[in-house]
């Protein structure tokens, strides 16, 4: 494999996250709703809050909350039956809503990232958590 110029690996970075992003407009979901979908699929019970979810993204809640509203409102999420004390609303995926992550488009990814040898794949995480880092920090 040719070396690539730091520029040109930005560039396929972004349009690798383009083409992401574009691939997230599938089953009537816009990209935000698929990322929620995936939260709430994958976190712990107690975190199952619209306010859990925007600290994991790093959003207000504002933007957060109409996105939650919206699944509930398509049945992909609901209330869970048993609510702690407190403000905060524990939100489950729906069986329609585990339904729909079976038609999750970033498994397309997920399949290309496992076709990599192991060595890569590591090579990869690696390099995706210390981009994400150093682009946080600034």
């Amino acid at each position: 494999m040719r070396s690539q110029s730091t520029s040109s690996l930005a560039e396929l970075l972004e349009l690798t996250a383009r083409m992401l992003h574009s691939r997230g407009y599938a089953a009537d979901l816009f990209p935000a709703q698929w990322a929620a979908l995936r939260y709430f699929s994958r976190a712990p019970r107690a975190q199952c809050t619209a306010s859990e979810l925007a600290r994991f993204q790093g959003l207000a809640n504002g933007p957060v909350s109409r996105t939650v509203r919206t699944l509930v409102q398509k049945g992909l999420l609901a209330k869970a039956a048993e609510q702690p004390r407190g403000r905060a609303e524990l939100l489950e995926l729906t069986e329609r809503g585990r339904s729909m992550l079976e038609q999750d488009p970033t498994q397309a990814v997920e399949t290309a990232i496992n076709e990599l040898a192991a060595s890569d794949r590591e090579c990869f995480a690696r390099s995706l958590e210390l981009i994400m880092r150093r682009l946080s920090a600034r």
